[in-house]
């Protein structure tokens, strides 16, 4: 939008009869719906006073209000994108704020929300899930959903200290719950953090040569609510069970912090995958350590249903 003192002085410049086009103006203001709404309210406004104001008039009548001219945020022909003007008349004084508008205070939301969500290698639609994209019709998946709601309703109490194991074949949506969980725990300000396992574990590698590893899993630590997506999936050696892995459980468990997990495996079958390293070696023992850990932070919940990746 052109600003108010260039449109003033190209009217200056343009019109041979300055008075004339202001007069011009200055009716055309007046004539407009909103301006006369205002002045019919505030009859204390003299002549003199709305001469004197006219400029902060035409400020206010020739700007969108709430979105109503602008067919998007780009595209906003405001002084400012994104704010709208409101008017303010006490006693024979005029005066212009701006609000933000509609649009914007929904982007403003909506990068809000994401911000409480963090991620290593998820895809997008799971971040972006929530539960009125799940499908109702299927029973068989009505227990995990009531599980994952429940646990959002009771967040901040005792309930809500364990997270959610979710357990079951292929395909069953049981990923898609973590996201949308994450998700509405984000309406409620509640930061997630979000992990595709496999790739866990080569960050967790990598960061051994750069030297991050302990600032990441301080993070993977202390984050208010850790979800470890796909379980059992990587090769896992040894030292990720039991330093990486392990330490978190731990902490989370002595802090009363809650981990959800997605699995194809029971917590009986997750022990008996985690017994053998990429050795081959069985360590029953260790592996029984990490169950034990993962029932203190989680409890498990079944997930059956048609396969929606076919």
């Amino acid at each position: 939008m052109e600003p108010i003192q260039t449109a003033l002085k190209k009217w200056m410049r343009e019109s041979k009869n300055f008075q004339e086009h202001y007069q011009s103006m200055k009716q055309a203001i007046l004539k407009d719906p909103e301006i006369q709404q205002i002045l019919k309210q505030n009859p204390q406004l003299t002549d003199q006073d709305i001469s004197k104001h006219l400029m902060k008039l035409y400020e206010y009548q020739s700007q969108s209000k709430r979105c109503q001219d602008c067919p998007a945020l780009a595209e906003c022909k405001n002084l400012v994108p994104g704010y709208s003007p409101l008017i303010h008349v006490a006693n024979r004084d005029v005066r212009i704020t701006y609000e933000m508008c509609p649009r914007k205070a929904q982007v403003e939301a909506q990068s809000k929300k994401r911000s409480f969500i963090s991620s290593l290698y998820m895809p997008r639609e799971v971040l972006e899930a929530t539960f009125e994209e799940v499908d109702m019709d299927d029973d068989q998946r009505l227990k995990a959903i009531g599980y994952a709601n429940n646990y959002v309703e009771k967040w901040g109490t005792k309930e809500a200290e364990k997270g959610l194991y979710f357990h079951g074949p292929f395909g069953v949506g049981k990923t898609f719950f973590l996201g949308a969980v994450a998700n509405d725990l984000a309406n409620e300000g509640v930061s997630s953090l979000v992990i595709y396992m496999p790739e866990f574990v080569r960050e967790m590698k990598s960061s051994l040569q750069d030297n991050s590893l302990n600032k990441k899993i301080e993070q993977f630590k202390t984050t208010p609510v850790l979800m470890l997506d796909d379980i059992g999936a990587e090769s896992m050696s040894s030292w990720f069970r039991d330093e990486v892995l392990g330490s978190i459980l731990q902490y989370r468990m002595m802090e009363r912090l809650p981990v959800f997990f997605t699995s194809n495996y029971t917590l009986k079958d997750l022990e008996k995958h985690l017994m053998t390293n990429n050795r081959g070696d069985v360590e029953e023992l260790k592996a029984g350590r990490i169950i034990e850990r993962i029932k203190q932070v989680s409890i498990p919940v079944p997930v059956h249903g048609q396969n929606r990746r076919s």
